[in-house]
């Protein structure tokens, strides 16, 4: 039985526990928050213990789910490594760029599964296309979120750009060439809209908005290319695929008749494929269970989790750089 702590019980340290209830194969030892309203409804709520210190938990677990605010990933992390103990972590993987790389070195050293929590990897709208060959040339992609002041300690880049900014690095086997960036700050003290242009070396183009002032929630991405357009409702789980095929092949349900300028007849195909009920999140932890017990490969690594940082933050630099450009 795979014993494991949670480290950090806010809002998402919540639900890391009560799904790791449902994960067969785990012993949920405990927790660890050093708040005291969030450690009494923790205990009330999932009557699980909380242990006194970071390090008294740690000695007693195989594998650590941090859930901890942003800014003390890097700290309990690597405490956790230091003791080889397998990891999961939420994103974004550390608070700098320095603490993320090192992180890196450390889990290549201590031989240990490291999962960084981009948890749309396991959306069951995106997993709805892994049959499917992917080489988008344009993507485009909205997160917009109402305001809530939890998370605002970093920029809505870090807070929720970055998701899309991981999925995009996972689809488009190119390294970035150009980055362009503006954003402002509205309600809190970092950036709380942004839009960012991401150019890659072999021509794909991805244009990505956040924001976390909207008045309704949407989390759509759209890619294009050579032979389809596909968009991906991360929200409401939903994925169509529309192609454009020869009029002679075989008829779907939703195809739409088409004569081209030449003459030629084609159809535009709509595809809507079936969307399994899963939880991403149960699904993340399972997974990071699986690869601890089976030796298996994660599904997003800690070297993701840097990469997406990385570009992250090269988004905040161009940002800050057109802000003062700008007057902002």
């Amino acid at each position: 039985m795979l014993k494991i702590g949670v480290f950090g019980a806010g809002h998402l340290g919540k639900i890391h526990i009560q799904q790791w209830k449902e994960v067969s194969g785990v012993e949920l030892v405990g927790f660890y928050d050093p708040d005291e309203a969030n450690a009494a409804t923790t205990i009330a709520q999932y009557n699980i213990p909380r242990y006194n210190s970071e390090q008294e938990l740690i000695q007693a677990i195989d594998a650590a789910d941090v859930v901890s605010t942003t800014t003390t990933h890097y700290d309990v992390a690597k405490k956790c490594l230091l003791n080889g103990k397998h990891l999961f972590i939420e994103k974004p993987l550390a608070h700098t760029l320095e603490e993320a790389l090192e992180l890196v070195t450390m889990v290549k050293e201590a031989h240990v599964k490291c999962q960084v929590g981009h948890v749309e990897r396991y959306n069951p709208a995106f997993l709805a296309l892994k049959d499917l060959p992917l080489n988008p040339m344009f993507i485009e992609t909205h997160r917009l979120a109402q305001f809530n002041p939890r998370g605002t300690d970093v920029s809505v880049i870090l807070d929720l750009m970055i998701h899309d900014i991981d999925i995009i690095l996972h689809l488009v086997k190119s390294n970035v060439r150009r980055i362009s960036a503006s954003g402002v700050s509205v309600m809190s003290e970092t950036a709380d809209i942004a839009n960012a242009r991401i150019e890659f070396d072999n021509g794909c183009v991805a244009n990505l908005t956040a924001s976390r002032i909207s008045i309704k929630k949407m989390r759509k991405m759209r890619l294009f290319q050579r032979d389809a357009y596909i968009s991906i409702d991360f929200l409401d789980k939903k994925t169509e695929i529309i192609k454009l095929k020869d009029a002679t092949g075989d008829k779907g349900l939703m195809d739409i008749p088409l004569e081209m300028v030449n003459g030629d007849k084609k159809v535009i195909s709509v595809e809507m494929p079936e969307i399994p009920l899963t939880n991403a999140i149960r699904s993340e932890l399972e997974e990071f269970t699986e690869s601890i017990v089976y030796d298996k490969p994660v599904r997003v690594s800690v070297l993701d989790g840097y990469q997406a940082m990385d570009v992250a933050h090269q988004v905040l630099k161009k940002m800050s750089m057109h802000n003062e450009l700008h007057n902002v």
